[in-house]
């Protein structure tokens, strides 16, 4: 169970605190969360809270009741996984980019987990397959191949909640479709909050939350 209670989040701009949110409260006991709004509302502020990436100006953040702020740092990583719009990969090979999830998961679950991704199938078309190294802006793999290995790094991370940008507005409609299988697959059994871009999310949402002006 995920509870906000009484969130507000301020930033300064230009020498005046700017509410981003304000005293937002909810409690989370279901699967899958959508997160839905205009621009601006607070959608992306309010999942990087929820993981931990950055902290409310005031109130508290619980997981199974206890304050977010009482775990270490470690443990609230491996509690919290985000597939954000903008991958993450490092230079290295794609073992390893996947292997960060957990690094002490052998090959063989780094590869069940590329296969949960719909990632397996193309890793074994390039050269070197999972032994492929990525440059150093993984410009040697397109968008929906680096989407595709940040889910099957996080499949592997087995966290209790995810968080996910939707990150399909820059594919193909092949590669689109096999991003939100990964996808399903990612969120199947665990709490799940998905900014939501398309009514096509929604609708499979067990909560929707709708942000406006924070």
């Amino acid at each position: 169970m995920l509870e906000l209670r009484n969130i507000t989040y301020e930033v300064d701009d230009n020498n005046e605190n700017k509410e981003i949110l304000k005293n937002v409260s909810v409690t989370i006991d279901d699967h899958f969360v959508a997160i839905t709004g205009p621009n601006g509302g607070g959608k992306s502020t309010l999942a990087k809270m929820i993981a931990g990436i950055i902290r409310p100006t005031s109130g508290q953040i619980l997981l199974d009741n206890h304050d977010v702020r009482d775990y270490n740092r470690r443990d609230l990583r491996k509690a919290f996984g985000m597939v954000l719009q903008d991958t993450w990969l490092y230079k290295g090979t794609i073992m390893e980019n996947i292997r960060y999830g957990r690094l002490d998961a052998t090959d063989e679950e780094v590869i069940e987990a590329a296969k949960a991704a719909h990632a397996d199938s193309f890793i074994r078309t390039l050269p070197g397959g999972y032994n492929m190294e990525l440059n150093e802006d993984a410009s040697n793999v397109s968008q929906g191949q680096k989407q595709l290995l940040t889910i099957a790094r996080a499949i592997l991370a087995d966290s209790k909640v995810m968080i996910l940008d939707e990150a399909t507005s820059s594919v193909d409609t092949r590669t689109e479709a096999l991003i939100q299988k990964a996808m399903d697959n990612l969120m199947e059994g665990r709490t799940s909050f998905v900014i939501a871009h398309r009514l096509s999310t929604i609708k499979n949402a067990d909560v929707i939350l709708v942000m406006k002006d924070g």
